[in-house]
């Protein structure tokens, strides 16, 4: 079997937060996104999804965030979800600014410091 004969399937960034809480509150009420699966008493994991986007969170109490993005998250509209990151909460790294390579883009972090960059295509 070759490389090319493996088919992949869905890929979903797993985050560490050190509060389950706190997570839903930005992740569900903040951004709107549904639980759809959580494992543990207390929780310890759960996924979230909203359209085509899928989180995963794993309650890591002693959690440091990386200084660099983990995720990356293709938005239509960058300048609404930069407004609603920041209505939530969330703190922003690098300001919404079109990039050289075709995308609107901007770098937040969430409660935990997880750092998402989002990007939305430019029309050519």
């Amino acid at each position: 079997m070759t490389l090319t004969a493996i088919s992949f399937g869905r890929i979903a960034a797993i985050l560490p937060v050190q509060d389950m809480e706190t997570a839903q509150r930005f992740y569900i009420d903040g951004l709107g996104f549904t639980k759809t699966f959580q494992n543990g008493d207390p929780v310890g994991f759960m996924i979230l999804k909203r359209d085509e986007s899928e989180l995963h969170l794993s309650l890591q109490p002693r959690h440091k965030a990386a200084p660099f993005p983990i995720a990356h998250l293709l938005v239509d509209d960058a300048n609404a979800m930069f407004a609603l990151c920041k209505r939530h909460g969330a703190k922003i790294i690098k300001d919404v600014q079109d990039k050289e390579y075709g995308l609107r883009a901007f770098v937040f972090a969430d409660p935990h410091g997880n750092r998402i960059d989002v990007g939305q295509r430019l029309r050519v």
